[in-house]
Parts: C-alpha cells; sequence; structure tokens
C-alpha cells in the first residue's frame, strides 16, 4: 500500500468531505438507526452551509487521510468555544475520527489520532476528550488501546433518536 498523506482541509475541500463523511457515518451507523433519522442527520450535518460554517471557524479544523489522491478517511478537532459539550480551553476535542470500512484495521485511524495528538501538544492542551456511542465497541477499544478512559457521559440526537456517548479522555503529559 502506497503511503497514506494527510493534510488540513479547507472550504475548497467542502464537497470531499461531504462525501467522506457522509459515506463513512452511514457505514457505521446504518444498521442501528433508523433510515429517517441517518437522512436527517446526514442532510443537516453535512450539508454545503454547516461543512461551510465548521471549515471557516478558528477553533475547529479537519484533517483528510489520503491514499493516491482518494480521500479514506477524516478527523475533526475543536478547541476553545468550537467544543461540543466541555468547552475547556485547555483542551481538545476529537469530535470525529471516521475511516472507510474497507481501511478498517490497516492504521488510518491511528494515524488521523496521532495528528490529533500531535496538535494536541502543539498547543500545549492539558487532555483530549471525545464522545464515543456506547454501541460501538470497536471504537471504544481503540480509545481505550491509546489511553483514553471514560468519565462520563452525555446524549447524542440522531434525528428524533436519542442515543448515550460515553466520555472519555487522555490526560497530556507535559513534557
Amino acid at each position: 500500500m502506497d503511503k497514506i498523506k494527510i493534510h488540513k482541509a479547507t472550504i475548497f475541500d467542502v464537497e470531499d468531505l461531504q462525501t467522506i463523511g457522509k459515506q463513512t457515518f452511514y457505514e457505521t451507523f446504518a444498521e442501528s438507526n433508523t433510515t429517517e433519522n441517518m437522512q436527517k442527520y446526514l442532510d443537516e450535518g453535512f450539508s454545503d452551509a454547516q461543512l461551510s460554517t465548521e471549515l471557516t471557524n478558528p477553533f475547529s479544523e479537519f484533517y483528510l487521510a489520503k491514499l493516491d489522491y482518494k480521500t479514506i478517511g477524516y478527523l475533526k478537532i475543536n478547541t476553545g468555544t468550537s467544543q461540543t459539550e466541555l468547552k475547556d480551553n485547555i483542551a481538545l476535542e476529537i469530535e470525529r475520527i471516521y475511516v472507510l470500512k474497507v481501511f478498517h484495521g490497516k492504521d488510518v485511524g491511528q494515524l488521523l489520532f496521532d495528528k490529533a495528538l500531535q496538535i494536541a501538544k502543539q498547543k500545549k492542551v492539558h487532555y483530549i476528550w471525545l464522545g464515543v456511542w456506547e454501541e460501538n465497541p470497536r471504537a471504544i477499544k481503540f480509545y481505550k488501546k491509546n489511553g483514553f478512559l471514560e468519565f462520563d457521559k452525555h446524549i447524542f440526537k440522531l434525528g428524533d433518536d436519542e442515543q448515550t456517548d460515553i466520555m472519555m479522555k487522555l490526560e497530556m503529559t507535559m513534557s
């Protein structure tokens, strides 16, 4: 396999981000949710307007994982007031790490996580946090393997369905 390249997304990547975002979210959650709730989330969460707003927000960053110019996964991180919940200035939120199903187990998620870790160190945050659906054991195992610990729960709305996310945190060592 050729080398996977990770680059920061810009406003010019809206269409690419929309495609990878919709496909990976669908692959991950479609079988566990109603068609209506999935469609509502995909339409709203990945609309041109929504992604343009997020891409131009100085406290949110997207990174695309590419293999031979094809986007195979992405990362979204938030700091400051863009964090979905804690809004702690000494924290970085990993809002999303999604990888095409065909690339699961091929270290793409790890590369994206390592990028988030690198940015967290550059920003000198005290911890990284995230929310992961309680019914996504694969993701929970991945984050635990990377040192995250559970610390709380919160509700994530998918259409009209309220789902529970496990909130996890990784303390950063200052070095």
